[in-house]
């Protein structure tokens, strides 16, 4: 059996974990087997039954009152009680920071096997083989994995969340937790509102110290706005406090993987390369035809970005 995790964010499933019980359902099928979502905190169960539109037959649902804001290590024991109520042999866990501190945790609880940054489906044909990212996305290993739990994180794009016509029931999973689970707490949470996450963005308009200053941004969100896009910045821009910290893209920033990214005024160097070069098409504009970033993007514009940005955005308005 599969076992996938979702993650929620104020009660929906994120589009990431939606990928991943895609993911989970295919790995199910080449196995023979079926595939189960547990997910962790509040959320009503038309919301959970969802993921029956992307393969799942079930859903776990645990809410205890203690679960509602994210905790690792006491959602890694209730992945880890589910597995074994469950009896899964395969574990899914889309990319997230918290997914990425729950795998660590539940792989050590069960002795599993765990391959993080995992690009493909498994080859099952022999044995249990798996392809993953490594040196920030530079080259790729085949990882024959033996363990009897075998957790894999995946990374984003990794498959196609193609909604079906499918239907999932929804359980109360109840698993025993005790006070370890909770000797880390979150006393309280501040999200940015009325943004859309670079984490579950389709697009991201990004700017560099191309963009020349704090006070020049308005043409990249005039852009963004057109596309219904998020916006992000290098790591210079937010050193510099032209654009806020939460916005920074990169190796050291947030890794992102939006189906386009549109990187305006920035050189490319390679530790913001790193952080998004798993999406799916990359536009790069820069004035200068030598700037790194046109050797990792699939279509490159050379001209000013002042120039660039507001003809885009009019040939965007005016192709709705």
């Amino acid at each position: 059996m599969v076992l996938i995790f979702v993650e929620l964010d104020n009660g929906s499933i994120k589009k990431t974990s939606l990928e991943a019980v895609a993911y989970g359902a295919a790995v199910a099928k080449a196995s023979g087997t079926t595939a189960t979502a547990l997910a962790i905190g509040t959320a009503d169960a038309t919301e959970l039954a969802k993921a029956g539109a992307y393969g799942a037959t079930k859903v776990l649902h645990a809410n205890a009152a203690e679960l509602a804001n994210e905790n690792a290590m006491a959602y890694a024991s209730v992945l880890a009680a589910a597995v074994k109520n469950e009896n899964a042999e395969v574990v899914i866990l889309p990319k997230s920071g918290l997914c990425d501190a729950m795998g660590a945790r539940t792989a050590a609880k069960l002795g599993a096997s765990i391959v993080s940054g995992v690009t493909e489906l498994p080859d099952v044909s022999n044995g249990f083989k798996v392809t993953r990212s490594i040196y920030t996305g530079k080259a790729f290993a085949t990882v024959d994995v033996k363990g009897s739990v075998k957790i894999l994180g995946i990374k984003k794009n990794a498959i196609e969340a193609v909604e079906g016509t499918g239907s999932a029931t929804v359980e109360a999973f109840t698993p025993a937790l005790n006070n370890g689970d909770f000797v880390a707490k979150v006393t309280g949470q501040e999200k940015a509102s009325g943004e859309l996450s670079l984490t579950e963005a389709d697009i991201i308009v990004s700017g560099g110290r191309g963009m020349k200053g704090p006070d020049n941004w308005q043409p990249l969100l005039d852009l963004a706005s057109a596309l219904g896009a998020a916006t992000g910045c290098s790591k210079p821009v937010s050193d510099l406090d032209w654009r806020p910290h939460h916005e920074h893209i990169g190796q050291t920033g947030i890794k992102v993987a939006p189906n386009l990214y549109i990187a305006c005024g920035i050189s490319g160097a390679i530790q913001h390369l790193a952080g998004v070069n798993s999406s799916k098409v990359i536009v790069a504009i820069n004035k200068d035809p030598e700037a790194p970033f046109f050797k990792a993007a699939d279509y490159g514009i050379v001209g000013d970005v002042f120039d660039i940005l507001p003809r885009l955005t009019k040939a965007v308005k005016d192709a709705k």
